[in-house]
């Protein structure tokens, strides 16, 4: 395999896990900058209060978008294995 090809396949795969990634990443940054600022305003500096809504966040974000994520994963495959021929070569 050339190494143009494998870079256009890892380029493809990075694209497809950071469109996957985006909404998870972007509750966690949304969650966190809410707690910060109730932090900021009421003076409580706990790990574990800006943690867990955190962890809690993400896991609900994941879960709901469970679906969205294994619809683009199978996309994703169909398109990359009916096109392997030309990585065969």
């Amino acid at each position: 395999m050339p190494p143009e090809q494998v870079v256009t396949l890892g380029r493809a795969v990075l694209k497809e896990v950071a469109v996957l990634i985006a909404p998870i990443l972007a509750t966690a940054v949304v969650v966190s900058l809410a707690i910060n600022i109730v932090q900021v305003l009421t003076s409580i500096q706990e790990t574990t209060i800006s943690t867990v809504p955190r962890l809690l966040a993400c896991a609900g974000a994941i879960f709901l978008l469970l679906p969205w994520i294994v619809r683009n994963l199978g996309y994703f495959t169909v398109q990359m294995l009916s096109n392997f021929s030309q990585y065969v070569r």
